[in-house]
């Protein structure tokens, strides 16, 4: 785990609520702490989402726990019962990320014993911390889905693109390959996530607009060919090695899949609008992958041990390029979208 925005806010929204607390005179300023830790979230929308939630079940569960105190005192058992009733009620809410927090309220609500004004101050202590999370995370480095989901697709090539360069060739030694292979599935694992919070975010926060759907399909599809590669990666170390090959066939195999990663490198600079007008033509790149799936085709050999494990491999290669080569064509289409929306922006 590395440090990140999100713990440092979460350290600044934790010391927000206790001076908060402090100053109104609330006690115990812990409840306030304990609640922003949980409020954290790692977008505006799920913090925006999570602040609605926590308000609804925070304050049914106040209700019910103050009620329960009037009547059943604070014992044990009681407290136990209480707390499976609001867990049940935040599910069938579909709520049931607010559960947690909601139940330290019900706990230091029924504590009260029905006190009014005992339970009113456990219950807005817990609204500070919700509060004060919420107001850190909007305005101190506000999270940017959008700008670490293109950062951490480099970060995942650049992981990529190491394993398959040496994947045939098996020039790392197998622990090393190992430790990398498990931290591409963690960055694929990573990725995945900040792209749903970004169609999140995308989908619920902002206005669906035409040309935000299309960048968001090409985001998608940056994933998915990703996520294809890995496939590669896996289909070589499952299949390649253990089928009979000639020398010729793993010069094959290694060139073909070095063009590959050649063709994945420059669609990414491509949608980085890093290279030069006219200098890329993906076509050579797509006609070498038809070509290279036909080759292996025609060295299928029912005599040959393994013969259907390398046709396994290859096209689990073909399929990678193959959505290299869609990646290339949606970057293409979205372009001209990005162009307009920077002219709109500009005559506003």
């Amino acid at each position: 785990m590395t440090f990140g925005p999100r713990m440092l806010k979460t350290g600044i929204a934790v010391t927000l609520a206790l001076y908060v607390s402090i100053w109104l005179q609330f006690s115990p300023p812990v409840i306030a702490a304990v609640a922003a830790i949980f409020a954290v979230q790692p977008s505006i929308y799920r913090s925006w989402r999570y602040v609605l939630e926590q308000v609804q079940t925070n304050t049914l569960g106040a209700a019910v726990a103050l009620l329960a105190g009037t009547f059943l005192s604070n014992d044990p058992i009681a407290i136990g019962v209480v707390c499976i009733v609001v867990i049940m009620v935040c599910m069938k809410l579909g709520m049931e990320e607010s559960v947690g927090l909601t139940l330290v309220t019900v706990v230091a609500v029924m504590e009260a014993s029905g006190q009014w004004a005992f339970a009113l101050n456990r219950f807005l202590l817990s609204l500070i911390g919700i509060v004060s999370a919420f107001v850190i995370n909007i305005a101190f480095m506000p999270p940017k889905p959008k700008e670490q989901f293109r950062e951490q697709v480099h970060a995942v090539f650049d992981q990529l693109s190491l394993l398959l360069r040496t994947a045939i060739s098996n020039e790392i030694k197998e622990k090393v390959f190992r430790e990398r292979t498990r931290e591409l599935e963690d960055g694929l694992r990573a990725l995945d996530a900040k792209y749903k919070l970004l169609e999140e975010e995308q989908n619920k926060l902002k206005r669906a607009q035409y040309a935000r759907s299309r960048r968001l399909v090409v985001d998608k599809q940056l994933l998915y060919t990703l996520q294809k590669g890995f496939e590669v990666l896996e289909a070589v170390q499952e299949h390649y090695f253990q089928a009979e090959r000639t020398a010729e066939m793993n010069e094959r195999y290694d060139r073909h899949l070095e063009l590959l990663i050649k063709f994945h490198e420059h669609v990414l600079f491509k949608f980085e609008d890093k290279l030069k007008p006219g200098s890329w033509d993906s076509a050579p790149a797509e006609e070498a992958n038809d070509r290279f799936m036909r080759q292996a085709t025609a060295d299928y050999d029912e005599g040959r041990g393994g013969s259907l494990r390398l046709l396994i491999v290859a096209a689990a290669m073909y399929d990678y390029g193959c959505q290299a080569a869609r990646l290339d064509r949606l970057i293409e289409r979205i372009e001209p979208v990005e162009e307009e929306d920077a002219a709109e922006s500009a005559r506003g």
